[in-house]
């Protein structure tokens, strides 16, 4: 399906300018996780997925998104984020991560 439709799948993009991951549904944004860095640290500071789109498994998409793509950059976590907190509880691959 062409991006920009009703029916297009989540995506996830790291806008590193704005120091956020942010969920996509064809042109519309649907969710952000917001981080800051200190060091070899990420610190994971707040998801916020749209109201209307909450319950459907998109945070966790955006969050493990976020966590592999620190993986991949060889840095930490800080899961300041309550969320992101639970989820790396429910998700013990990705505890080697955390700080």
């Amino acid at each position: 399906m062409p991006q920009g439709t009703q029916g297009s799948e989540p995506l996830v993009e790291h806008d590193e300018a704005g120091r956020r991951y942010v969920l996509r549904i064809g042109d519309d944004e649907v969710g952000e996780l917001g981080y800051s860095v200190g060091g070899d640290r990420v610190v994971l500071e707040h998801t916020a997925v749209d109201e209307s789109r909450q319950e459907k498994g998109l945070g966790s998409q955006l969050v493990a998104y976020a966590l592999d793509d620190v993986r991949d950059a060889g840095r930490r976590v800080v899961p300041q984020c309550p969320f992101v907190r639970a989820y790396v509880e429910r998700h013990p691959e990705y505890a080697d991560l955390v700080d």
